[in-house]
Order: C-alpha cells, then structure tokens, then sequence
C-alpha cells in the first residue's frame, strides 16, 4: 500500500491584512508612505529578539518585517536602521506565505531573489538570507523574522531551530501588544461610560431632589399642624420616612456613579481617615472604642477611600448584632505586592451563600432586624477598590461578624 504524504497548505493572504495588522497596533499612512506603532507600544523587547537571532545565526543583520498590502514595514532591526519599502521590492514577500523557514544559501543564485533590488545593490547586496514566518495561532501570517549577511553561508540545523522557536517568541510579544491595545480601548470605553453615567446621574439626582425636598417640607409643615392623635399623623410619619429613603438613596446612586473615575493618588494615613468617618458617623474612635484603626500609610485617592470606610463602617453600624456591643477594628499588612486592609465587625455576619452577591449593586438580604439601606454601600465600596486596581472579598470574622478585605497592589 502506497503511503499518503500530508501536505500542509501555505498560509493565505487575506484581503483585509491592513486592518488585521492594525489590531496589533500598526497604522498605515499611505499619503506619508509610513507605518508606525502607537507611542504607548515599544518595539525594544522585539529588537532584543532580533539582536538574539542575529548573533546565533553569526551574521550582522536581522530584522521583524512587517507586511502589508503593498509595504513592508521593517519594525525592529539590528545592523541597520529600520525603514519602509514596497511589499514589491521586499524578500520576504516573496517567501513569508511559503508556510515553512526560508534559507537561501547565496540570493544571487536564487531565481526568485537574484532580480530583488536587496540583492542586486540597488537597495543592499544580500547573499545569505535566511526567515521564518510570523504565524499566529488563527493562520494569519504578519511578516517574518529575518537574517541575512553580505556573504553567501548556511545556518546548522540548531540555529534554524533557534531561529523558528524566536520568531514564535515575537509573534507571542506581538499578540501581547494586541491585546494591550485591546483593553486600553475596553478602559477607554468603560472611563467614557463611566463619565457619562455620572453625569446622567447628577441630573436625574438634581431633578428629583428638588421637588422631593419640596414634598418632605410640606410634610414637616403639616405635620406640625397636625394632632398626633389624628389618623393622619401616622400617615405623614410613613410619608415622611419614605421620602427620607428615597433622598438617601438619591445620594447613594449619586455617589456610586461617582466612583472610579480620576484617581487623585497620594500618601495618605489610614488612622487619620479612619477618625474623619468616625466623626462622619457619630462613632467613639481610639482604643476600646467603637471604632479603632491601625497606624500605616496607603498610596490611594483620599476621598474615594474615606468613601470606602465610611460605606463599610456603616454597614457594620446596620446590621450591628443585638448580642453584643458594636466593634469595629481596621488593620492591614504591606509587601512587595501592595497593602491588604481588613474591616472587621463583629455583627451579624454575611452566610457564604451570599457574600459575593451582596456586593452587587442593589442587593439587600431582608433580614430580620436589618437597619434601613440602599443596597449600594458595598457595591460603591467595591467600585472604589477597582477603580484603584485592586479586590475586595468579604469573610467571616472569628468570633462573628464580617470581615471586608481590601487588596490595593504596590503603589509607586
């Protein structure tokens, strides 16, 4: 029986390869006959893979080309400095979608490189050449990772495969790019998202306050009028309780579209921010009182972490235990990779079942015994611990309670 050879099929050229290309960052300005990478994107780390390649393989020059529909870009290079020329003139067109290495031992001798003007001196005078191609994991092929001398040579078998397993190291560096770019833009989108929702919510917060605020005046007025053995008096008290939690939870949805946005990053003391929520809240702070906190400094924005403390106090002061006197204790630990600070309460506690779905917004328990909330307090405080590019995770306190864990990562 005759055994069947497999053949892998060359990679193909898709029609749209520029816009393809420009998801890893590379912009085309034909009019200027350029490409170029964002400023926020550094080809070192390619340049270092290049220079790497090169001095395996003993020869003075390497190259990550780059090609388009009708350019190559040479993006990182060792021995030259890189530039731009017609996909037409370029070697590595010529091969890059063979699907396997390239080695030409002399070019001038290679009939589909002895025209190429870097052959004939017109541009260079190549005469080993050798490139393997840039194949992502989906079959696209970007360009490819070159070497090539002035004198004819041939590559050991170790250095070609040196050689392959580097260009599979940049097009790894060149997906990594792609996706920094992705998520810049998904951030770019979320901070936009973010400024708008703030800015929709402080006009519906405005628009709704004012009459609101007329309604609970009026409230109070009739109030005062009216004898506390009416039926009516009753009905003004619910009244008046209702809008009371509508104002609160105004505020709250106002604060949370707040959240995240600039961050105005500083050293600040935990303990001095601790005591201004402690103020905030009608709290006793220091050793043996209802609130206590640790001496260390946190890299943060300074309101958006009083913000932070003051929605986790709070929510301790809510669901407080009746057994047993409200403590509250703030501490935290630092390295290398940042500062965790802990906010322990000893009050009713959080079942695990419902600890991560608590810090969504506007989820309440209902239990019996709860004090009155929005169901915004965790989730503004979890918005406020992103937003600084950190977690925040809830466990039980020993002894009873819950305990909010806040990681920040290593501030500069």
């Amino acid at each position: 029986m005759a055994r069947t050879q497999t053949v892998t099929a060359a990679p193909a050229d898709p029609a749209g390869r520029d816009e393809l290309l420009q998801e890893y960052g590379f912009a085309f300005a034909a009019d200027e006959g350029s490409t170029h990478t964002p400023d926020e994107l550094s080809t070192e780390p390619l340049k270092n893979l290049v220079q790497l390649a090169a001095k395996l393989c003993g020869v003075p020059f390497g190259v990550i080309n780059v090609v388009t529909s009708d350019q190559q870009q040479q993006v990182a290079a060792v021995g030259f400095e890189a530039a731009v020329c017609s996909r037409e003139d370029s070697m590595c067109s010529q091969v890059f979608l063979s699907g396997k290495p390239t080695v030409v031992p002399d070019a001038s001798l290679d009939p589909r490189l002895a025209s190429n003007p870097f052959v004939t001196g017109e541009i260079a005078s190549v005469r080993f050449y050798a490139s393997v191609p840039l194949e992502t994991a989906s079959g696209f092929v970007l360009g490819s990772l070159c070497v090539f001398a002035n004198t004819p040579g041939t590559p050991g078998k170790d250095q070609l495969g040196m050689l392959e397993i580097l260009a599979r190291q940049a097009v790894q560096l060149l997906e990594l790019q792609r996706r920094t770019l992705q998520l810049n833009s998904a951030l770019s989108e979320v901070r936009e998202s973010n400024a708008k929702l703030a800015e929709f919510a402080g006009r519906v917060s405005h628009d709704l306050r004012g009459p609101l605020t007329t309604m609970l005046g009026y409230v109070e007025m009739a109030g005062d009028e009216v004898d506390g053995d009416h039926p009516a008096a009753e009905y003004l008290q619910i009244i008046d309780a209702s809008g009371h939690r509508m104002l609160a939870m105004l505020e709250d949805v106002l604060t949370y579209s707040r959240m995240g946005g600039a961050l105005q990053r500083q050293r600040v003391s935990l303990q001095t921010v601790a005591a201004e929520v402690a103020k905030d809240l009608g709290l006793s702070f220091g050793s043996g009182a209802v609130l206590d906190a640790e001496a260390m400094k946190l890299h943060v924005d300074p309101g958006q972490l009083r913000t932070l403390l003051q929605n986790l106090v709070a929510n301790a002061v809510n669901y407080r235990s009746p057994d047993r006197d409200l403590k509250v204790r703030i501490s935290g630990i630092s390295n290398y990779h940042g500062t965790t600070v802990f906010v322990a309460d000893n009050g009713k506690g959080i079942a695990p079942e419902d600890r991560q779905r608590v810090l969504e917004p506007l989820v309440r328990l209902h239990r019996d015994g709860d004090g009155h909330g929005s169901g915004l307090g965790l989730a503004i405080a979890r918005r406020v611990v992103e937003a600084h590019g950190g977690e925040l995770s809830l466990k039980e306190t020993p002894g009873g309670g819950t305990t909010a864990v806040i990681s920040f990562p290593a501030g500069p």
